[in-house]
């Protein structure tokens, strides 16, 4: 991954791969289908994920952790699959976002194409609150009042389903 998305580190990248396996694994077999829905248009994508060992488990035994780095490699895929955009730069505090994303090709160091990119993941929550989240994520994105558009993005885990909004003005 940290080799399509410049803003990420192979360390990072790893992390958020092995977050990941250890979410899907509570509740699925590998491999798996899981549905990425943005806006209303819906695709599906095979994901395959780390064997669980007890290293693994022991690392990433923090749950909430674990989901909200699964979740940011989870949706930093779906929007690169759905959307052909990849996270150039991790934001700042305060930006209302979590990362920013530009079209594949793009530098890390170019925000002139950019999209701020708001993140949550659930563990069990049920499609509606997952829609839930995300209206509060797409509210969150307009509170800090950026310059830059963005869009936003759940996982929900248990129910293999990534939703993503449409672009958000700023």
């Amino acid at each position: 991954m940290h080799l399509r998305h410049p803003g990420l580190t192979p360390a990072m990248a790893r992390m958020f791969y092995e977050a990941a396996s250890v979410c899907l694994s509570r509740h699925h077999s590998r491999p798996t289908m899981i549905k990425i829905d943005r806006a209303g248009t819906v695709i599906e994508a095979e994901v395959d994920w780390l064997p669980q060992s007890g290293q693994l488990e022991a690392a990433y035994a923090n749950t909430i952790d674990t989901t909200e780095n699964g979740a940011y490699g989870m949706a930093l895929a779906a929007a690169e699959l759905s959307a052909q955009l990849v996270a150039i730069q991790r934001a700042e505090t305060l930006s209302g976002a979590d990362y920013y994303l530009a079209p594949e090709g793009s530098s890390y160091d170019d925000l002139e194409e950019a999209l701020r990119f708001e993140v949550s993941g659930t563990d069990l929550g049920t499609r509606s609150q997952c829609e839930g989240r995300l209206v509060t994520k797409i509210e969150q994105t307009k509170a800090a009042k950026h310059s830059i558009p963005a869009l936003a993005g759940v996982v929900g885990f248990s129910h293999r389903l990534v939703l993503l909004s449409d672009e958000i003005a700023p």
